[in-house]
């Protein structure tokens, strides 16, 4: 039997198997090489010295030995797949029915150790041999070392455990410290081979799932560089330069060429390191780079050396530690002598060992790093079998038949439940997939003039990061973390313009017009009634304005319209004063008040086309907008087909002509205005009176000027087809103006209101352009108002001078002419005018002032 296949046994209640590196892989042919003083023995013994604290514990396991089955595997995966079959020998069935001893009688085959559970493997690779079988017989297992992402697949190593964390948590951890400094935009630097390449992609596939993270940059470092290859990768590096945040999964010699190359590169300070645990707290990668490396980030997983194994393993002895069977094998190598055999010829070239040689004393001692891990590996199962034992054996002070043998599936629910402080005081736990918390300091290195420089501890990562913001310091000592970003936020009221295929990547884009931001990418035209705030981050409503009292649009025509009522008052009350005086009675006094109070509607519809609009205001704009200018030009038409008709008349006969005593003048003259009533009040049923709010017409392109104009219900065209009617009577009243003008203006008002009428088409052909040439203005409403008002209030006035103003000025400055003339007929009236006429036309050929004919007025 080779000396390398022995077992390591320790008698117990219950058997714990255990799988451990004590040799190195042997060269071609040869399956184990020399011993593994740290990672071998160190490990195993951590195993025998967790189970001496176990079973010395009484409140673990009371009544109850843990013994152990220990293997070596030789790191050889294969070897260690052969040896681990001595761990399910016992669950085989074996058909012995044809097995007979020499007597004939059945042969009495002892039965194999039964092993509940196994402590081990140390290299991935081995534990995955291991785990395909173990699997198969329902044996759990934890391991204290193999850190191999694939074995966190819970469908296929199942009954996998393990006391470590799995290198993805190192990338889960390198992601988290990444997004919590702010950065979302990062290149990678991996080493050629497994450790840098496996790394730099758990940490892609861990920031793709997470999101809001973007690689810049993947860069391989070739197992042989050639020269200038360090310089192509800081080339390559500032390409996207915006990415100064660096993973780097590499060795101490990349790490150290990299360095240098960015100072070479004259990049002191740009780049942002986060150093994986290869990187770690080490010296050698940065010496004489400090300045470069200012400011890196580097992870480390938590490890603690246990002092009640230093004092066990430095006091094991040949003497006391006999049931380790390559202790003697670790001895001879560990103190360089060699011990007496029998049939083994001692090696002349080392001397005999005496065994007084003391570990740590003769020789030189460091406790390897995963003995913490090993023991807590132990524990972890002690405490699942002592949960196991307190449920299913409760009040039994040893093993019971329910746990006889023990249910491996059961036991790894237990496994997977425990929770207790380990070796090191810190928690011991599994997730689902039996993975150990992951536990890493961070460090960063900082330069101080105040103290030591070096690696200063940031933070801790267990399965979520605490990162202590504060104590971080970059280059120049500053506190403010560095960006490391593809594009920096956009300002409020900006959308973003994603960059194809670069998710952290975009171009900000002002929400323009009458836009605001719906979302992060998104802008939508707020509702017609709104606009968008100042920092367009939401719509706000449009102010509603009116055509205030104090503007300057409205004075004017309230000035114009004050002076114009003030006027037409005091007309009015002239004639009423002097109702029975000849020059009152002679401009025909019944169509002198209809003409007035016209005039008088005309000035009033100034203040309510200035109102604030309310349906009566409305209203009353609908009925007196037109009524006005229908009245005045109604009377007026009517003295004008008066004037006409007599005239005409009188060229062929003596006799008056119908219809021009004053009743008959009115009738005529109400007539005319009712079908201006009609209308309207049709209008009033088919279209009732009300307000309304015009967006369209006060929006500017920039929506800080927009405003909401209260209004009435009236269109361009319908405040037209308001006035149409007047339109048609002074369009015709001027034609009979025109027809008229032959008549002495000493007879009778033909004249005046043709001048009157001639006036008014005239501001009325200057009021359409202005009205309709406005339309586009941003000040429409304010300017169609004014021009509408002043228009009218100026069409009123010019009536008002023309045949009103003189009479009065007679009336009260020049009495003395207001007296009684004989009456005439009318033969005589009409001869008159025809002689007035024809001198008129005689003396039309000589010059002005020569000639004055006057009309006899004394007949």
């Amino acid at each position: 039997m080779h000396p390398l296949q022995k077992i390591t046994m320790i008698e117990g209640d219950i058997t714990l198997g255990g799988l451990f590196p004590v040799h190195s892989r042997g060269p071609a042919g040869v399956p184990c090489g020399e011993i593994k003083k740290e990672k071998g023995i160190h490990r195993m013994e951590a195993m025998l010295y967790a189970l001496d604290q176990i079973n010395s514990d009484p409140d673990l396991l009371p009544n109850i030995t843990l013994g152990a089955r220990i293997l070596d595997t030789c790191s050889r995966d294969t070897y260690a797949l052969e040896q681990s079959l001595t761990f399910v020998q016992a669950l085989i069935q074996k058909d012995n029915s044809d097995v007979r001893c020499s007597n004939g009688e059945p042969p009495i085959i002892p039965k194999p150790e039964r092993v509940v559970g196994v402590i081990g493997a140390s290299a991935s690779s081995v534990s995955i041999m291991v785990a395909n079988v173990l699997r198969l017989f329902a044996i759990p297992q934890i391991s204290y070392a193999s850190t191999a992402p694939e074995l966190s697949d819970n469908n296929r190593y199942d009954f996998f455990s393990r006391v470590v964390p799995p290198d993805s948590f190192q990338a889960q951890a390198m992601v988290d410290i990444v997004k919590a400094m702010g950065w979302n935009y990062v290149s990678t630097l991996a080493s050629e081979g497994n450790y840098g390449e496996s790394g730099v992609d758990a940490f892609i596939q861990i920031s793709r799932e997470a999101g809001g993270l973007c690689i810049a940059q993947t860069i391989k470092i070739p197992r042989e560089p050639r020269p200038g290859e360090f310089d192509k990768i800081i080339k390559r590096l500032m390409e996207t330069s915006n990415a100064r945040g660096v993973i780097i999964f590499a060795n101490e010699d990349d790490i150290k060429r990299v360095l240098e190359a960015a100072k070479k590169a004259n990049l002191t300070g740009h780049f942002l390191f986060v150093g994986s645990d290869s990187w770690g707290a080490k010296n050698s990668p940065i010496l004489n780079l400090e300045d470069v490396a200012e400011g890196a980030v580097t992870i480390l997983p938590k490890r603690a050396s246990i002092d009640g194994f230093d004092q066990y393993f430095t006091t094991r002895s040949l003497e006391n530690n006999r049931r380790n069977i390559w202790f003697a094998e670790f001895w001879e190598d560990d103190f360089k002598c060699k011990l007496t055999r029998p049939g083994i010829r001692g090696n002349s070239g080392l001397r005999k060992c005496t065994g007084e040689e003391r570990i740590s004393r003769d020789s030189a001692y460091e406790q390897e790093g995963k003995v913490q891990f090993v023991i807590d590996a132990v524990y972890a199962m002690a405490y699942a079998l002592h949960s196991m034992h307190i449920d299913l054996c409760p009040g039994s002070m040893g093993i019971c038949d329910k746990m006889d043998p023990v249910d491996g599936r059961m036991l790894l629910s237990y496994i997977r439940a425990v929770n207790f402080n380990g070796s090191a005081g810190t928690g011991v736990m599994f997730n689902e997939n039996g993975d150990a918390p992951g536990r890493y300091d961070i460090f960063q290195y900082q330069l101080s003039n105040t103290t030591n420089s070096g690696y200063k501890i940031i933070g801790q990562w267990t399965n979520h990061l605490r990162l202590n913001a504060e104590d971080m310091q970059w280059s120049g000592g500053d506190k403010l973390v560095p960006d490391s970003v593809c594009s920096f936020p956009c300002e409020s009221g900006e959308r973003k313009r994603m960059v194809k295929g670069v998710p952290c990547c975009w171009h900000c884009e002002l929400c323009d017009g009458y836009q605001y931001l719906l979302d992060e990418f998104n802008c939508d035209t707020c509702p017609f009634d709104m606009r968008p705030t100042p920092n367009r981050t939401s719509c706000r409503p449009t102010p509603i304005i009116k055509l205030e009292w104090s503007s300057p649009w409205a004075i004017i025509p309230v000035f114009l319209a004050v002076l114009g009522i003030l006027a037409t008052s005091g007309v009015i009350i002239t004639f009423i004063r002097f109702n029975d005086t000849p020059i009152v009675r002679a401009s025909g006094r019944e169509l002198s008040y209809v003409l007035l109070t016209g005039i008088f509607l005309i000035y009033l519809i100034t203040f309510l086309m200035i109102a604030e609009p309310s349906t009566v205001v409305c209203a009353f704009r609908r009925l007196f907008l037109g009524l006005g200018m229908s009245i005045s030009y109604s009377a007026m038409l009517t003295k004008t087909n008066r004037i006409y008709r007599i005239f005409e008349q009188g060229k062929k006969s003596v006799t008056p002509p119908k219809f021009i005593s004053p009743s008959s003048q009115l009738i005529i003259t109400f007539i005319l205005i009712s079908v201006q009533l009609l209308g309207v009040f049709i209008w009033f049923g088919v279209v009732p009176p009300h307000t309304t709010v015009d967006f369209d017409e006060l929006r500017p392109p920039n929506p800080e000027y927009a405003r909401g104009i209260l209004k009435c219900d009236m269109s361009d065209l319908s405040l037209i087809g308001c006035l149409s009617y007047s339109m048609v009577l002074m369009v015709t009243c001027t034609v009979y103006a025109i027809k008229s003008r032959g008549v002495p203006e000493t007879f009778n008002e033909a004249k005046p209101i043709g001048f009157t009428m001639y006036t008014t088409c005239i501001i009325w052909l200057a009021f359409v352009p202005i009205f309709f040439g406005t339309s586009q203005s941003t000040e429409k409403m304010f300017i169609q108002t004014t021009t509408l008002t002043v228009s009218m209030s100026l069409s009123a006035t010019v009536s008002l001078g023309m045949l009103y103003i003189p009479k009065v000025y007679v009336i009260i400055f020049h009495p003395e002419q207001n007296v009684q003339k004989r009456k005439r007929s009318f033969k005589a009236v009409v001869q008159a005018a025809t002689v007035s006429t024809h001198l008129s036309q005689k003396s039309s050929d000589k010059q002005n002032g020569e000639t004055k004919v006057e009309p006899d007025r004394s007949k």
